[in-house]
Protein backbone atom coordinates (compact mmCIF):
# COMPACT_ATOMS: atom_id res chain seq x y z
CA UNK A 1 0.00 0.00 0.00
CA UNK A 2 2.75 2.41 0.70
CA UNK A 3 4.20 2.13 -2.83
CA UNK A 4 1.12 2.83 -3.93
CA UNK A 5 0.27 5.78 -1.89
CA UNK A 6 3.81 7.08 -2.98
CA UNK A 7 3.16 6.73 -6.57
CA UNK A 8 -0.32 8.72 -6.19
CA UNK A 9 0.95 11.29 -3.97
CA UNK A 10 3.36 12.13 -6.56
CA UNK A 11 1.27 12.06 -9.59
CA UNK A 12 -1.21 14.19 -7.81
CA UNK A 13 1.80 16.56 -7.43
CA UNK A 14 2.65 16.47 -10.91
CA UNK A 15 -0.97 17.23 -12.30
CA UNK A 16 -0.98 19.91 -10.16
CA UNK A 17 1.95 21.66 -11.29
CA UNK A 18 0.71 21.01 -14.77
CA UNK A 19 -2.67 22.69 -14.33
CA UNK A 20 -0.76 25.73 -13.21
CA UNK A 21 0.56 26.08 -16.67
CA UNK A 22 -1.52 28.40 -18.79
CA UNK A 23 -0.22 26.53 -21.67
CA UNK A 24 -1.91 23.16 -20.85
CA UNK A 25 -5.16 24.65 -21.26
CA UNK A 26 -4.74 25.55 -24.58
CA UNK A 27 -5.34 21.66 -25.47
CA UNK A 28 -9.01 21.49 -23.78
CA UNK A 29 -8.90 17.33 -24.12
CA UNK A 30 -5.64 17.42 -22.52
CA UNK A 31 -7.01 19.58 -19.33
CA UNK A 32 -10.32 18.06 -18.74
CA UNK A 33 -8.40 15.02 -18.67
CA UNK A 34 -5.93 16.30 -16.26
CA UNK A 35 -8.91 18.12 -14.08
CA UNK A 36 -10.66 14.37 -13.99
CA UNK A 37 -7.71 12.81 -12.77
CA UNK A 38 -6.47 15.21 -10.33
CA UNK A 39 -10.25 14.97 -8.61
CA UNK A 40 -9.48 11.73 -8.68
CA UNK A 41 -7.13 11.88 -6.55
CA UNK A 42 -7.79 14.12 -4.11
CA UNK A 43 -9.57 12.49 -1.63
CA UNK A 44 -6.44 9.89 -1.27
CA UNK A 45 -3.73 12.67 -0.99
CA UNK A 46 -6.24 14.28 1.69
CA UNK A 47 -7.11 11.11 3.27
CA UNK A 48 -2.96 10.24 3.25
CA UNK A 49 -2.66 13.81 4.90
CA UNK A 50 -5.05 13.71 7.65
CA UNK A 51 -3.01 9.95 8.81
CA UNK A 52 -0.20 11.99 9.15
CA UNK A 53 -1.62 14.46 11.37
CA UNK A 54 -3.74 12.04 13.44
CA UNK A 55 -0.16 10.02 13.19
CA UNK A 56 1.59 13.25 15.00
CA UNK A 57 -1.13 13.55 17.37
CA UNK A 58 -0.90 10.08 18.75
CA UNK A 59 2.92 10.30 18.98
CA UNK A 60 2.08 13.43 20.94
CA UNK A 61 -0.52 11.58 22.75
CA UNK A 62 1.46 8.54 23.96
CA UNK A 63 4.40 10.99 25.29
CA UNK A 64 2.07 12.64 27.82
CA UNK A 65 0.51 9.74 28.34
CA UNK A 66 3.41 8.78 29.98
CA UNK A 67 3.69 11.39 33.05
CA UNK A 68 -0.56 11.66 32.88
CA UNK A 69 -2.78 8.53 32.65
CA UNK A 70 -5.63 10.93 31.89
CA UNK A 71 -4.40 10.82 28.13
CA UNK A 72 -4.36 7.68 27.76
CA UNK A 73 -7.97 7.28 26.36
CA UNK A 74 -7.48 9.66 23.54
CA UNK A 75 -4.19 7.57 22.52
CA UNK A 76 -7.07 4.96 22.16
CA UNK A 77 -9.36 6.90 20.18
CA UNK A 78 -6.53 8.20 18.05
CA UNK A 79 -5.32 4.18 17.23
CA UNK A 80 -9.04 3.70 16.39
CA UNK A 81 -9.38 6.48 14.35
CA UNK A 82 -6.01 6.31 12.09
CA UNK A 83 -7.22 2.34 11.93
CA UNK A 84 -10.56 3.20 10.48
CA UNK A 85 -8.88 6.00 7.57
CA UNK A 86 -5.64 3.36 7.05
CA UNK A 87 -8.81 1.31 5.68
CA UNK A 88 -10.43 3.82 4.05
CA UNK A 89 -7.26 5.02 2.36
CA UNK A 90 -6.72 0.76 1.11
CA UNK A 91 -10.44 0.94 -0.41
CA UNK A 92 -9.34 3.87 -2.46
CA UNK A 93 -5.97 2.32 -3.41
CA UNK A 94 -7.39 -0.69 -4.70
CA UNK A 95 -7.40 -1.23 -8.49
CA UNK A 96 -10.33 0.95 -9.91
CA UNK A 97 -11.53 1.17 -14.01
CA UNK A 98 -9.85 4.32 -15.13
CA UNK A 99 -13.26 4.78 -16.69
CA UNK A 100 -15.40 4.37 -13.78
CA UNK A 101 -16.24 8.73 -13.81
CA UNK A 102 -17.18 8.81 -17.63
CA UNK A 103 -20.56 8.75 -18.72
CA UNK A 104 -21.78 5.58 -20.83
CA UNK A 105 -23.84 4.38 -23.71
CA UNK A 106 -26.01 1.62 -22.95
CA UNK A 107 -27.47 -0.99 -25.69
CA UNK A 108 -29.70 -3.56 -25.11
CA UNK A 109 -30.53 -6.05 -27.88
CA UNK A 110 -33.06 -8.55 -28.04
CA UNK A 111 -32.12 -12.24 -28.22
CA UNK A 112 -33.58 -15.89 -28.03
CA UNK A 113 -37.52 -15.38 -27.93
CA UNK A 114 -38.77 -13.65 -30.81
CA UNK A 115 -41.14 -11.04 -30.20
CA UNK A 116 -41.07 -11.42 -26.73
CA UNK A 117 -37.66 -11.04 -26.49
CA UNK A 118 -38.12 -7.41 -28.19
CA UNK A 119 -40.71 -6.81 -25.11
CA UNK A 120 -38.08 -7.97 -22.93
CA UNK A 121 -35.67 -5.91 -24.31
CA UNK A 122 -37.91 -2.83 -24.26
CA UNK A 123 -38.69 -3.38 -20.14
CA UNK A 124 -35.14 -3.34 -19.94
CA UNK A 125 -34.74 0.17 -21.37
CA UNK A 126 -37.31 1.70 -19.69
CA UNK A 127 -36.22 0.26 -16.30
CA UNK A 128 -32.59 1.73 -17.17
CA UNK A 129 -34.58 4.80 -17.79
CA UNK A 130 -36.55 5.32 -15.01
CA UNK A 131 -33.38 4.26 -12.76
CA UNK A 132 -31.41 7.35 -14.83
CA UNK A 133 -34.61 9.33 -13.80
CA UNK A 134 -34.12 8.53 -9.76
CA UNK A 135 -30.33 9.43 -9.96
CA UNK A 136 -30.98 12.77 -11.77
CA UNK A 137 -29.15 11.70 -14.80
CA UNK A 138 -29.81 12.55 -18.41
CA UNK A 139 -30.39 10.45 -20.57
CA UNK A 140 -30.57 10.63 -24.73
CA UNK A 141 -31.79 7.63 -27.37
CA UNK A 142 -28.97 7.60 -30.31
CA UNK A 143 -30.60 4.59 -32.15
CA UNK A 144 -34.22 2.62 -32.05
CA UNK A 145 -35.36 -0.57 -33.78
CA UNK A 146 -38.76 -1.26 -32.49
CA UNK A 147 -40.32 -4.04 -33.01
CA UNK A 148 -44.16 -4.57 -33.86
CA UNK A 149 -45.74 -5.05 -30.57
CA UNK A 150 -43.70 -1.96 -29.32
CA UNK A 151 -40.84 -3.56 -27.67
CA UNK A 152 -37.45 -3.25 -29.07
CA UNK A 153 -34.96 -5.54 -31.30
CA UNK A 154 -31.95 -2.89 -30.30
CA UNK A 155 -31.57 0.15 -28.98
CA UNK A 156 -28.82 2.43 -27.73
CA UNK A 157 -29.19 4.98 -25.01
CA UNK A 158 -26.58 7.86 -24.19
CA UNK A 159 -26.46 8.23 -20.13
CA UNK A 160 -25.23 11.44 -18.86
CA UNK A 161 -24.14 13.03 -15.14
CA UNK A 162 -25.36 16.25 -14.12
CA UNK A 163 -22.67 18.18 -13.65
CA UNK A 164 -19.70 17.29 -11.64
CA UNK A 165 -18.92 13.83 -10.19
CA UNK A 166 -18.19 13.75 -7.02
CA UNK A 167 -14.19 12.82 -6.13
CA UNK A 168 -14.39 8.78 -5.06
CA UNK A 169 -17.41 8.59 -6.58
CA UNK A 170 -18.65 6.86 -9.40
CA UNK A 171 -19.97 8.12 -12.44
CA UNK A 172 -22.61 7.05 -14.66
CA UNK A 173 -20.34 4.02 -16.19
CA UNK A 174 -18.55 3.15 -12.70
CA UNK A 175 -22.41 2.20 -11.77
CA UNK A 176 -24.03 0.84 -14.66
CA UNK A 177 -21.37 -1.23 -15.86
CA UNK A 178 -22.11 -4.27 -14.03
CA UNK A 179 -25.19 -4.14 -16.01
CA UNK A 180 -23.54 -6.24 -18.68
CA UNK A 181 -24.37 -9.73 -19.74
CA UNK A 182 -27.12 -11.74 -20.67
CA UNK A 183 -30.72 -10.86 -19.23
CA UNK A 184 -33.10 -13.46 -18.96
CA UNK A 185 -36.84 -13.45 -17.98
CA UNK A 186 -39.26 -15.96 -17.46
CA UNK A 187 -42.71 -15.46 -17.47
CA UNK A 188 -45.99 -15.94 -19.64
CA UNK A 189 -45.66 -14.06 -22.90
CA UNK A 190 -48.51 -11.62 -24.14
CA UNK A 191 -48.07 -13.98 -27.43
CA UNK A 192 -48.88 -17.19 -25.36
CA UNK A 193 -52.53 -18.25 -25.78
CA UNK A 194 -52.10 -21.48 -23.64
CA UNK A 195 -50.75 -19.67 -20.34
CA UNK A 196 -47.39 -21.65 -20.38
CA UNK A 197 -44.19 -20.02 -19.11
CA UNK A 198 -41.43 -19.27 -21.78
CA UNK A 199 -37.83 -18.18 -20.99
CA UNK A 200 -36.19 -15.47 -23.20
CA UNK A 201 -33.47 -13.20 -23.25
CA UNK A 202 -31.76 -9.99 -24.00
CA UNK A 203 -28.40 -8.59 -24.08
CA UNK A 204 -27.00 -5.71 -22.26
CA UNK A 205 -23.97 -3.76 -23.53
CA UNK A 206 -22.98 -0.86 -21.41
CA UNK A 207 -19.39 1.32 -22.64
CA UNK A 208 -17.90 4.27 -21.37
CA UNK A 209 -18.36 7.13 -23.52
CA UNK A 210 -15.50 7.91 -25.27
CA UNK A 211 -14.42 11.73 -26.09
CA UNK A 212 -13.20 12.26 -29.22
CA UNK A 213 -9.68 13.09 -27.90
CA UNK A 214 -9.57 9.46 -26.54
CA UNK A 215 -9.94 7.63 -29.82
CA UNK A 216 -8.61 8.61 -33.04
CA UNK A 217 -10.32 7.68 -35.84
CA UNK A 218 -8.58 8.05 -39.33
CA UNK A 219 -11.59 9.01 -41.70
CA UNK A 220 -9.90 6.97 -44.36
CA UNK A 221 -10.53 3.83 -42.20
CA UNK A 222 -14.33 4.52 -42.49
CA UNK A 223 -16.86 3.54 -45.25
CA UNK A 224 -19.92 5.88 -44.59
CA UNK A 225 -23.13 4.50 -46.38
CA UNK A 226 -26.68 6.42 -46.39
CA UNK A 227 -30.10 4.45 -46.87
CA UNK A 228 -33.67 5.24 -46.24
CA UNK A 229 -34.95 4.46 -42.43
CA UNK A 230 -37.41 2.32 -41.61
CA UNK A 231 -39.89 1.24 -39.32
CA UNK A 232 -41.11 -1.61 -37.69
CA UNK A 233 -42.77 -4.10 -40.41
CA UNK A 234 -39.99 -2.65 -42.71
CA UNK A 235 -42.21 0.39 -43.52
CA UNK A 236 -40.87 3.37 -44.75
CA UNK A 237 -40.04 6.06 -42.07
CA UNK A 238 -39.34 9.15 -44.07
CA UNK A 239 -38.68 9.81 -48.38
CA UNK A 240 -35.18 10.76 -47.76
CA UNK A 241 -31.83 8.86 -47.43
CA UNK A 242 -31.45 9.78 -43.78
CA UNK A 243 -30.38 6.47 -42.03
CA UNK A 244 -26.52 6.13 -41.61
CA UNK A 245 -24.26 3.04 -41.53
CA UNK A 246 -20.83 3.40 -40.80
CA UNK A 247 -18.11 0.68 -40.75
CA UNK A 248 -14.67 1.42 -39.23
CA UNK A 249 -12.54 -0.98 -41.86
CA UNK A 250 -9.42 -1.34 -39.71
CA UNK A 251 -11.85 -3.47 -37.02
CA UNK A 252 -14.86 -4.51 -38.80
CA UNK A 253 -17.04 -2.53 -36.36
CA UNK A 254 -19.83 -1.70 -37.87
CA UNK A 255 -23.19 1.42 -36.19
CA UNK A 256 -26.05 1.85 -38.43
CA UNK A 257 -28.13 4.94 -36.50
CA UNK A 258 -31.87 5.95 -38.25
CA UNK A 259 -33.30 8.02 -35.21
CA UNK A 260 -33.10 11.19 -36.48
CA UNK A 261 -34.64 13.06 -39.50
CA UNK A 262 -31.15 14.52 -40.25
CA UNK A 263 -28.28 12.73 -41.91
CA UNK A 264 -25.99 14.49 -40.27
CA UNK A 265 -27.53 14.16 -36.83
CA UNK A 266 -27.95 10.21 -37.85
CA UNK A 267 -23.90 10.53 -38.79
CA UNK A 268 -22.83 12.14 -35.51
CA UNK A 269 -24.70 9.38 -33.45
CA UNK A 270 -23.28 6.85 -34.79
CA UNK A 271 -19.85 8.45 -34.19
CA UNK A 272 -20.35 8.61 -30.64
CA UNK A 273 -21.22 4.78 -30.54
CA UNK A 274 -18.51 4.11 -32.82
CA UNK A 275 -15.91 5.54 -30.50
CA UNK A 276 -17.50 4.35 -27.34
CA UNK A 277 -16.84 0.65 -28.95
CA UNK A 278 -13.09 1.34 -30.46
CA UNK A 279 -12.71 2.75 -26.96
CA UNK A 280 -14.51 -0.68 -24.76
CA UNK A 281 -12.27 -3.02 -27.65
CA UNK A 282 -9.22 -1.17 -27.01
CA UNK A 283 -9.73 -1.39 -23.21
CA UNK A 284 -10.69 -5.09 -23.32
CA UNK A 285 -7.46 -5.88 -25.21
CA UNK A 286 -5.57 -4.10 -22.36
CA UNK A 287 -7.24 -5.81 -19.70
CA UNK A 288 -6.69 -9.25 -21.08
CA UNK A 289 -3.26 -8.84 -21.41
CA UNK A 290 -3.24 -8.32 -17.39
CA UNK A 291 -3.03 -10.78 -14.84
CA UNK A 292 -5.83 -12.88 -14.41
CA UNK A 293 -5.16 -12.76 -10.67
CA UNK A 294 -5.48 -9.15 -10.52
CA UNK A 295 -9.15 -9.18 -12.66
CA UNK A 296 -11.91 -8.54 -10.73
CA UNK A 297 -14.07 -11.93 -10.99
CA UNK A 298 -17.50 -9.28 -11.86
CA UNK A 299 -15.88 -7.50 -14.20
CA UNK A 300 -14.09 -9.93 -16.36
CA UNK A 301 -17.42 -11.90 -16.60
CA UNK A 302 -18.03 -13.05 -20.02
CA UNK A 303 -21.12 -11.25 -21.81
CA UNK A 304 -22.53 -14.92 -23.19
CA UNK A 305 -22.95 -15.63 -19.66
CA UNK A 306 -26.57 -15.38 -18.20
CA UNK A 307 -25.72 -12.56 -15.28
CA UNK A 308 -29.49 -12.21 -13.95
CA UNK A 309 -32.75 -13.42 -14.22
CA UNK A 310 -36.22 -11.77 -13.93
CA UNK A 311 -38.85 -14.70 -12.80
CA UNK A 312 -42.50 -13.16 -13.12
CA UNK A 313 -44.36 -16.07 -11.16
CA UNK A 314 -42.23 -16.12 -8.14
CA UNK A 315 -41.73 -12.16 -8.51
CA UNK A 316 -38.08 -13.05 -8.07
CA UNK A 317 -35.00 -11.14 -9.92
CA UNK A 318 -31.73 -13.09 -9.01
CA UNK A 319 -27.83 -12.06 -10.40
CA UNK A 320 -25.67 -15.48 -10.86
CA UNK A 321 -22.57 -13.20 -10.34
CA UNK A 322 -23.25 -12.76 -6.50
CA UNK A 323 -26.05 -14.68 -5.30
CA UNK A 324 -28.16 -12.32 -4.79
CA UNK A 325 -32.16 -12.57 -4.65
CA UNK A 326 -34.85 -10.25 -3.89
CA UNK A 327 -38.84 -10.55 -4.40
CA UNK A 328 -39.24 -7.07 -5.56
CA UNK A 329 -39.12 -7.80 -9.57
CA UNK A 330 -41.81 -5.01 -9.98
CA UNK A 331 -39.70 -2.29 -7.93
CA UNK A 332 -36.48 -3.25 -10.14
CA UNK A 333 -38.41 -2.73 -13.08
CA UNK A 334 -39.50 0.88 -12.33
CA UNK A 335 -35.56 1.14 -11.87
CA UNK A 336 -35.01 0.62 -7.89
CA UNK A 337 -31.68 -1.14 -8.65
CA UNK A 338 -30.02 0.04 -6.31
CA UNK A 339 -29.58 -2.92 -3.60
CA UNK A 340 -28.25 -5.38 -6.85
CA UNK A 341 -25.73 -2.96 -8.05
CA UNK A 342 -25.14 -2.19 -4.40
CA UNK A 343 -24.15 -5.87 -4.24
CA UNK A 344 -21.95 -5.88 -7.27
CA UNK A 345 -20.18 -3.33 -6.19
CA UNK A 346 -19.34 -4.63 -2.77
CA UNK A 347 -17.78 -8.14 -4.66
CA UNK A 348 -16.13 -6.38 -7.49
CA UNK A 349 -14.37 -3.80 -4.33
CA UNK A 350 -13.73 -6.92 -2.04
CA UNK A 351 -12.05 -8.94 -5.49
CA UNK A 352 -9.96 -5.94 -6.24
CA UNK A 353 -8.93 -5.71 -2.40
CA UNK A 354 -7.44 -9.15 -2.95
CA UNK A 355 -5.72 -8.54 -6.36
CA UNK A 356 -4.75 -5.83 -5.17
CA UNK A 357 -2.99 -7.65 -1.89
CA UNK A 358 -1.70 -10.77 -4.07
CA UNK A 359 0.22 -8.16 -5.80
CA UNK A 360 1.92 -6.64 -2.67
Amino acid sequence: MASALERMLDEHAVIEKRLADPAVHNDVGEARALGRRYAELAPIVELAREIEQANGDLETARELAVEDPSFRAEVTDLETAIQDRRQRLRTLLAPTDPDDGRDAILEVKAGAGGEESALFAGDLLRMYLRYAERRGWKTEILEANPSDLGGYRDVSVAVKYRGQVPPGQPGVYGRLRFEGGVHRVQRVPVTESAGRIHTSAAGVLVMPEAEEVDVQIDPNDLRIDVFRSSGPGGQSVNTTDSAVRITHVPTGVVVSCQNEKSQLQNKESALRILRARLLTVAREKAESEKSAARASQVRTMDRSDKVRTYNFPENRIADHRVNYKAHNLEAVLDGDLDDVLDALAAADLQARLAGDSDGD
